[in-house]
């Protein structure tokens, strides 16, 4: 015989991923279904594309080196061909349009709700997967298209409740390449100065400096390699997004032209939306490599605070911008686009204490010696829209009862032989009882003052139960 155990497998999270409850879900659920009523009523239609995606048809757009699945995760199907989780919504939209062309209308509108996967080092209230709500018009080159995305965005903004508080930075892509251009920049280091501009307001001035010159060590150790910028041209590209002016700086033709397609953008908005929700940025710049023009950003304009209760700076919210260049990819044609995305789980972070939402709630069904009758009694309250179930664990009632007040439920229904002999059924406020029984230390004294049990008639079950919930 032998001694040998078998080996368990230890219970663990990989790095960078999280278990979501209850009330977290019902929080992003109620936050989506505001998003889609918005983008809907703008007259965009849903799209779902699956989470996988050839590695070669999502590209390259993620901060990355030689190997396929370095900022994506990536695996080899039976064929041999690589295949990646999708790192946004926007890469795979563009496989779809060229897939679908010619039977598309032009301009094609669309929104998708999905999670995105991104294998990039996790930090605090960063993870490696998270939920996107995007919107997209494809086939349109006309300013009107990103002055309209930039109204949806903030009408979907304040049916969120946040009206009056958040602003919409907006720049362009070819503004700062004017800028490149004039500190002489090598074509193949400007995405990564790009990308290090992107982090200007998470790592401040000293720590994008770095990131432009020999690189710069995070707080953990690791190493990220620089753009290698002389300092020359490092004073030249910080100039532009910490001044917040493009006075007494070169951008050249093309980058005056682009700054005056932002004006124009700008007051279209504001023609119906108000002065104020539109914001030139120069400091803006989006950290992934397929814009072409337009960018812009949604940030919060209250303080919000981290899991440790400290105030920080949030960032933003949304954003998104012009990628006239996706498609052309696939089909070597130019198609204009743009869209925006909304970070829901970064949004949900910022929404929890201004905006709690839970599930309605629940009743619980005591099983006592009639599991039939439980059943058709949570069932009836289910026809009558209330959140119920049967208890289907052991008998003992105390058990039932814990069993309840650990789900949280607000009402216990219990039917017994002798409530059942009566005709009548008890309700028990089981939400009243744990709030009385937090400041009144005698049983008695709370019964007085407001019953947490009632016994009433069978036939008036649901109406009873809607009064009770009632209260709360």
């Amino acid at each position: 015989m032998s001694d040998r155990k078998t080996p368990r497998p230890k219970a663990r999270l990989p790095r960078g991923f999280r278990d979501r409850g209850a009330e977290e879900i019902a929080r992003e659920r109620a936050v989506v279904e505001k998003i889609r009523a918005v983008y809907e009523s703008y007259g965009f239609e849903p799209l779902e594309t699956p989470a996988f995606e050839y590695t070669d048809a999502l590209g390259k757009f993620l901060p990355d080196t030689d190997r396929p699945n370095e900022g994506v995760f990536s695996l080899k199907d039976d064929d041999g061909q690589w295949l990646s989780l999708r790192y946004d919504l926007t890469a795979p939209l563009a496989r779809y349009v060229a897939e679908n062309f010619q039977n598309l209308p032009k301009p094609f509108r669309r929104y998708q709700v999905g999670q995105v996967w991104r294998n990039e080092k996790p930090g605090p209230g960063r993870y490696r997967e998270f939920t996107q709500c995007d919107a997209d018009t494809v086939g349109s080159n006309s300013p009107a298209a990103d002055a309209e995305l930039l109204m949806m965005l903030a009408d979907t903004l304040d049916a969120l409740g946040l009206k009056g508080q958040y602003a919409i930075l907006i720049n362009n892509r070819r503004v700062l390449d004017g800028i490149m251009d004039a500190a002489k920049i090598d074509a193949s280091r400007k995405g990564t100065v790009l990308r290090a501009l992107d982090k200007l307001d998470r790592l401040g001035v000293d720590g994008v400096r770095q990131l432009l010159g020999a690189g710069r060590k995070d707080e953990s150790g690791d190493f990220t390699k620089g753009a290698e910028l002389s300092e020359n041209q490092i004073e030249t590209v910080l100039t532009f997004p910490t001044r917040k002016s493009l006075a007494g700086i070169e951008i050249g033709a093309g980058g005056q032209a682009a700054y005056d397609e932002l004006v124009s953008i700008r007051n279209i908005v504001d023609s119906t939306h108000g002065e104020g929700h539109i914001v030139l940025d120069p400091g803006v710049v989006r950290g992934l490599d397929y814009y072409t023009g337009l960018v812009f950003e949604a940030q919060l304009k209250f303080p919000v605070k981290n899991e440790k209760g400290e105030e920080v700076v949030f960032g933003s919210v949304a954003g998104g911008g012009r990628y006239d260049d996706l498609v052309s990819r696939f089909t070597g044609q130019q198609v204009p686009a743009v869209g925006f995305s909304i970070g829901v789980s970064r949004l949900l972070s910022a929404l929890q204490e201004r905006a709690p939402v839970a599930l309605d709630p629940l009743v619980v069904v005591l099983a006592l010696d009639d599991t039939a009758r439980s059943f058709a009694m949570a069932r009836e309250l289910r026809g009558a829209g209330l959140r119920a179930e049967a208890y289907v664990g052991n008998r003992k009632f105390g058990d039932q009862l814990k069993y309840a007040d650990k789900r949280g439920a607000a009402v216990a229904v219990i039917e017994g032989a002798d409530e059942r002999a009566r005709g009548e059924v008890t309700l028990k406020d089981l939400a009243l009882g744990a709030e009385l029984s937090k400041s009144v230390e005698s049983r008695a004294a709370w019964v007085k003052d407001r019953p947490a049990q009632i016994s009433v008639k069978r036939g008036d079950l649901v109406a009873e139960v809607r009064k009770m919930l009632a209260r709360h």
